[in-house]
């Protein structure tokens, strides 16, 4: 026997899994539609296999409720917390809500005599050995940064979280500047807030390069646009497309006194936020300010890319399925279960 249907049946959300992966690659954005069909499904195997096992009496109906408990109970709102505490996006905590209502207990396969997963936990939940897995290899990324970094001739304190970039770049890539207008530093601008910002004034990254120091002044600020979510792949590839200035008459100055509204509110940050119905990833005014100075006199920044949870949580499902808990293997050879 190959595998119970409810187990052969939840192979199917390994490809959605990959899809997810490669779209948060791509544009660090999910569709909030995919996760309600994957709980249904989820909600739809898990009622089977308790009517299968029912009244639940016995070794095996009392393991299963165990097992369901534990994934429904602690590894589900253990996403939630992670999401409320900052740890996770909303993409990551649904999508560790999703699989621990889809493989609550541990599947079984039987391919050509080899029974898979071929490591399996004491406890036996499943969705508890995704999340472990998914954390191990994400522990493998930052190794991988480093080495990227060390290959480049670019090793420094910061190589595992950060890597130099062309500023002319930023308008395509994901992650937070490692750095402001002070100097390195962990808390700096997110990309997807500087589109935001680039696309409310109608710039580009090219613009606020070549004219600083007339940007900074919040009078320059003319009319505003929608400024989207910050997405790679919303609006014109370009960041904003052409700058819209609007004119003024006779083209006379600004009435104000240029300098003292610039001390004001620089790069009308303030103001940025203030418009916006909704927030900017965390980001306050000093933030957007150091951000905009470093890309504005910089050619090279350093970029904490990051890595979407999804990527090694889809290939943390791989794993799992095949080779089972590698956790649970290392503290195995450790001697320590």
């Amino acid at each position: 026997m190959f595998a119970t249907l409810p187990d052969a049946l939840r192979l199917l959300v390994v490809p959605v899994f990959a899809w997810a992966a490669l779209r948060d690659v791509r544009t660090r954005r999910l569709p909030n539609r995919l996760w309600p069909p994957l709980y249904a499904f989820g909600a739809l195997l898990l009622i089977w296999e308790a009517a299968t096992l029912w009244p639940l009496a016995g070794f095996e109906g009392r393991l299963f409720l165990v097992q369901a408990a534990v994934s429904l109970l602690f590894v589900a709102p253990l996403g939630y917390a992670f999401w409320y505490l900052g740890a996770f996006g909303g993409a990551d905590a649904k999508a560790l809500i999703a699989l621990a209502v889809l493989f609550p207990t541990f599947p079984t396969y039987e391919i050509a005599g080899v029974t898979l997963p071929l490591v399996e936990t004491q406890i036996g939940v499943f969705s508890l050995t995704v999340l472990t897995n998914t954390v191990l290899l994400g522990l493998a990324y930052p190794l991988g940064l480093a080495g990227l970094n060390l290959r480049r001739g670019e090793f420094s304190a910061n190589a595992f979280l950060a890597r130099p970039v062309a500023t002319e770049s930023l308008p395509d890539r994901h992650g937070r500047l490692f750095e402001d207008d002070r100097g390195e530093t962990r808390s700096g601008l997110d990309l997807d807030a500087l589109r935001m910002y680039l696309r409310w004034r109608g710039l580009t990254l090219a613009d606020v390069r070549a004219d600083p120091d007339r940007l900074r002044d919040p009078d320059s600020v003319g009319e505003t646009f929608d400024p989207t979510d910050g997405g790679t792949r919303v609006g014109p590839r370009t960041d904003g497309g052409a700058a819209i200035e609007p004119e003024r008459e006779g083209g006379d100055a600004p009435s104000r006194d240029a300098g003292a509204t610039a001390a004001a509110d620089p790069w009308a940050a303030e103001r940025f936020l203030a418009e916006i119905d909704h927030g900017a990833y965390g980001t306050d005014a000093e933030t957007l300010r150091g951000g905009l100075t470093v890309v504005a006199r910089k050619d090279r920044v350093l970029v904490s890319p990051g890595m979407p949870f999804v990527v090694p949580m889809a290939v943390g499902l791989v794993v799992s399925l095949t080779y089972g808990d590698a956790l649970f293997a290392l503290l195995g050879v450790a001697g320590l279960v």
